[in-house]
């Protein structure tokens, strides 16, 4: 039985925390105090010939499907982008991935529900039967961007455009575009997170708090010790960054949330805490190297500066003074793969995933492992071409 297969037996118990919105069912809706948990697997490590408990996760950032959907260019780069995909969840079997944000670029997308292309880059992980959790980019509601050639003298395109195939066969279907006249935004987060929830039963994404509303995508998940699913291993938590539709930026309300909930999971810090979300904060670019990477960072890349949020409203004073957060995980600049130390936690970049946005840089994805007995948290990049690079100790 090879490793896809053992992991569908393993029946993996999710478990959600304190989230409000759309769900499965009207029982789900209205319990915001529904708890599920991400279990860690057995797993034999070759150097000690042991069998230790582990959960592994892959994360994917800036694949950018969508683009250019009227040209033969852009479906071919989302194909691209579904490979790195492929390639990298057939490496590593992760346990669980994260789509850390601009998982479309919705100011290119010009038909009228954006959930097709969201779709698209959701089917390599659920044709796998690997469950997921996405947080939202700037790009993923942006509003439509008229592109200059179709003033010029060829005109508008058709009213038809080639999109990608569900099924990701490498074929396309016909797709009629959207009346773009007096269109003011893409498909909005809420229906975006709506339409993923309810058709994926693999789909881990919650809406978040309401009262947190512009800003989607806030909520916990645990992940519990294979021995015992009521003792939390790590809890991971989802904050969106904000862009497109509405300011890059994490607000105050957002902060204290994360306050208040992460209080209430983990009261004596004891367990540890990992966050994700899409563009960097300010944080960042106080710690990123200079120009080549140097110890205590660890990277392949640093190609550019960081394009930070617009402004801080208070949650980094709230992460480096809690001892249980570990690390933070970030996207946005597709030129940028490195973790450096801040206070007594790791900034780390992704990898660039979708050949969707800019640069040539080589694809791949950051994976990250957390370990039982004895507790640790180790990250490294899974390259297109199979290669890993950059290794690094989060729990030191």
């Amino acid at each position: 039985m090879d490793g896809r297969m053992s992991f569908t037996c393993l029946c993996l118990l999710f478990q959600l925390i304190l989230t409000v919105g759309f769900g499965r069912s009207a029982e789900q809706r209205e319990a915001p105090s529904t708890t599920f948990g991400l279990r860690t697997v057995r797993r034999n490590y070759v150097e000690g010939k042991q069998r230790r408990s582990s959960f592994k996760m892959a994360i994917f950032a800036d694949l950018h499907f969508g683009e250019n959907a009227w040209t033969r260019w852009g479906p071919h780069q989302d194909v691209k982008s579904i490979k790195v995909m492929s390639t990298v969840l057939d490496h590593e079997i992760p346990d669980f991935v994260v789509y850390l944000g601009d998982v479309i670029t919705a100011n290119n997308v010009a038909v009228g529900n954006a959930s097709l292309y969201w779709d698209q880059a959701l089917s390599p992980t659920r044709e796998r039967g690997i469950p997921w959790a996405t947080v939202f980019g700037n790009h993923d509601d942006a509003p439509f961007e008229w592109p200059l050639e179709w003033f010029s003298s060829r005109g508008i395109p058709h009213t038809s455009c080639n999109l990608l195939n569900s099924s990701v066969s490498g074929g396309f279907h016909r797709a009629v575009f959207v009346s773009l006249l007096g269109k003011s935004g893409g498909t909005p987060r809420m229906e975006l997170m709506k339409n993923e929830i309810e058709n994926n039963t693999l789909s881990h994404s919650r809406n978040g708090p309401k009262e947190l509303w512009p800003s989607i995508s806030n909520y916990a998940l645990q992940v519990s010790s294979s021995q015992d699913p009521n003792t939390a291993v790590a809890l991971l938590y989802f904050l969106d960054s904000g862009g497109g539709s509405y300011p890059k930026v994490i607000s105050r309300a957002q902060a204290q949330w994360f306050k208040h909930k992460s209080q209430e999971l983990n009261p004596n810090s004891s367990v540890p805490e990992i966050i994700f979300w899409h563009v960097p904060n300010k944080a960042l670019q106080r710690v990123a190297p200079k120009c080549q990477i140097h110890k205590p960072c660890v990277g392949s890349i640093n190609k550019e500066r960081v394009d930070s949020q617009e402004a801080e409203m208070g949650i980094m004073k709230i992460l480096v003074k809690r001892s249980s957060v570990k690390a933070v995980f970030v996207g946005h600049n597709h030129g940028l793969d490195w973790c450096c130390p801040h206070e007594k936690l790791w900034l780390c970049f992704a990898r660039h995933t979708g050949y969707g946005g800019y640069g040539h840089w080589a694809r791949g994805a950051r994976i990250l492992e957390i370990t039982e007995q004895p507790l640790s948290l180790k990250s490294w990049i899974r390259m297109e071409c199979g290669h890993v690079h950059s290794e690094v100790l989060l729990s030191s």
